[in-house]
């Protein structure tokens, strides 16, 4: 058993002050940075994600209705696409971005970040399922932002494809008052909750 950490879209613009605030985003950011100082070595690797639009046309809208179309955010390049300051990053293997042409709320969309590239991703750099498979991983703990948007779909996205799947609940945000209808969707396609 190999493990891998997957931390989804801890970026400024899902924390309190950003254009789609997420309450309790700051505090995520934080716990994720004491988390993986406390357990770094239980893994076998520590990814991210983020979103990183560039052009996600229906994605964005000026009358979102808050469930496929949102205000702008997470505009590749800008200060709200960056990573939280709370979150520490120096100890991640690898980051993967995601919807530059389109929505994309799971981590599985993704491709390698690739420094230099001004989309920040290449055609031809692997996504997040090739990478994790190159590594050996069998096992993904997920955690960040959104619980019931980009957490839930990369975890339904990491059960699907054959990867034993923990969701660290503690370790999210979620939108939703309640959260419990998230849960269960997990619960029903395979996914542990922690």
């Amino acid at each position: 058993m190999k493990r891998a950490l997957i931390i989804v879209d801890v970026q400024n613009d899902f924390c309190e002050g950003g254009s789609l605030a997420v309450d309790g985003g700051a505090s995520v950011a934080s716990r994720l940075t004491d988390y993986v100082a406390e357990h770094a070595g239980d893994y076998g690797a520590i990814v991210t994600t983020q979103d990183w639009h560039i052009d996600p046309g229906a994605h964005f809208s000026e009358q979102p209705d808050f469930v496929d179309t949102w205000p702008a955010h997470c505009v590749a390049g800008t200060a709200g696409a960056a990573f939280h300051p709370d979150l520490d990053v120096s100890g991640v293997d690898a980051m993967f971005r995601k919807g530059q042409y389109a929505a994309a709320y799971s981590g599985f969309e993704g491709h390698l970040a690739q420094a230099g590239d001004a989309e920040g991703t290449s055609d031809d750099s692997p996504g997040l399922d090739e990478w994790l498979s190159r590594h050996g991983i069998t096992d993904v703990d997920v955690a960040g932002i959104a619980t019931d948007y980009c957490v839930k779909a990369t975890a339904l996205d990491s059960a699907r494809v054959g990867y034993r799947t923990t969701v660290l609940r503690d370790l999210c945000a979620g939108i939703a008052d309640d959260l419990e209808p998230t849960f269960r969707d997990l619960e029903s396609a395979g996914v542990r909750l922690a």
